[in-house]
């Protein structure tokens, strides 16, 4: 992309595989693009409608597929977004010109409709019946709405071979670790098991069939940024929030196994300083396990109750992740960039020693309006991203070498 040497923002819209024509194009004041990590992406449409021109128009109708692509100009625009339209929003004030809001959303707004109830297994001879490993059940359930989900290959072996454990090593407990959507939505149930298995959901923009495939990424991923951002010059804002509120010592689960008639104790935490992960498993422990883990665990760690062996590690691993990340979160702004979206990493320097460093971006809003095309996003330091070195006595922050331990 051209480094906006002219500052000519651009977009366009087709409705169906439409250009949209001159009546809808000059009506509209501003275009809103939101992606998140978080439920769908979603553009907003603001216009004037002058004498209701535009009201019954066909080609803003709820339903009919919508992609936007955005730019700067003279290069080739990027198509960002693939949906449908799901709102229309007429208004009729008092006073001034009628205007109409357009919305619409990414395909994953059509697995949050409607509720069922299912399990998920296999029946396997001289076994007896398998939960299926939670990948399996997300190609299922994503297929049966029409989109194509791509485990990341890590957190799918990883979910897999727990699954397949947790079975072989204690199939007494394998109904309690069967997968049963009751009452919820297909997109309560992925999320779920997003949340559960250490991934992130959401539609991929980039990835063909547009709009289609469904990403589950694995939190423990490449943390190579896409770009670099200094404030002063790239930058233009950014708002760093450090709190220690919600920080754990970790997450302990006291669970019985039948067949060898002991009951452990398996501690799972974080080292932030050291941003390793620490596993420890105590059999037949009596007494406080905050006693045993020493003083600095007092009143930091989370006690947990699973059901059985087969779901501890998905309740440890749902009470631990989402507490690690919201130590070092922040807001910020730019010139606007349609690289910038959810899930992808930035590198943030001129911000000190503590707040320099990897984030990710976990929503963006891209605006197109009077005002021209300018970005603002949220992100977060994830525990396991590299930590920024300490400043030497120059006061330089020498640039980051190595990798970071796990």
């Amino acid at each position: 992309m051209a480094r906006y040497s002219l500052y000519a923002p651009s977009y366009k819209i087709r409705i169906d595989g439409t250009p949209l024509p001159p009546e809808i194009n000059s009506a509209i004041s501003s275009v809103t693009w939101d992606t998140g990590m978080r439920g769908a992406d979603r553009v907003e449409l603001a216009m004037g409608n002058v004498s209701l021109r535009l009201l019954d128009h066909p080609l803003l109708a709820v339903d009919r597929e919508f992609r936007l692509s955005v730019g700067y100009a003279p290069d080739p625009l990027t198509e960002v977004f693939v949906g449908e339209i799901t709102g229309v929003e007429p208004a009729f004030p008092s006073g001034g010109v009628p205007s109409l809001r357009i919305t619409a959303q990414d395909y994953l707004n059509r697995i949050s409709k409607g509720k069922k109830d299912r399990a998920f297994r296999v029946s396997i001879p001289t076994i007896g019946n398998f939960p299926l490993p939670d990948p399996v059940v997300v190609a299922l359930v994503a297929g049966l709405d029409g989109l194509l989900p791509e485990p990341d290959a890590v957190g799918g072996v990883l979910a897999t071979l727990i699954a397949l454990a947790s079975f072989l090593a204690f199939p007494q407990f394998a109904q309690a670790g069967l997968r049963q959507q009751v009452k919820e939505s297909d997109f309560d149930l992925l999320s779920k098991i997003a949340r559960e298995s250490g991934w992130e959901m959401f539609i991929d923009h980039s990835a063909e069939p547009k709009g289609r495939v469904l990403r589950f990424q694995f939190v423990f991923g490449d943390p190579t940024p896409i770009m670099s951002l200094a404030w002063g010059t790239d930058l233009i804002d950014f708002t760093p929030r450090l709190t220690t509120v919600g920080d754990i010592f970790g997450v302990t689960a006291r669970v019985w196994v039948d067949s060898l008639k002991i009951e452990f104790v398996i501690v799972v935490g974080w080292d932030f300083d050291r941003s390793s992960l620490s596993l420890t498993v105590y059999p037949s422990l009596i007494g406080d396990i905050d006693d045993v883990l020493g003083p600095q665990a007092k009143g930091q760690t989370v006690s947990i109750k699973p059901t059985g062996f087969a779901n501890a590690p998905r309740a440890i691993l749902t009470e631990l992740l989402p507490r690690l990340n919201n130590r070092i979160t922040g807001s910020g702004s730019v010139i606007g960039n349609p690289s910038i979206i959810a899930s992808r990493i930035l590198e943030l320097k001129g911000l000190g020693g503590r707040f320099s460093g990897l984030y990710r971006v976990t929503s963006a809003t891209h605006t197109f309006d009077g005002g021209g095309y300018r970005t603002k996003f949220e992100g977060r330091r994830e525990v396991w991203f590299p930590n920024p070195p300490a400043p030497n006595k120059s006061g330089v922050v020498p640039r980051l070498q190595g990798a970071f331990a796990v």
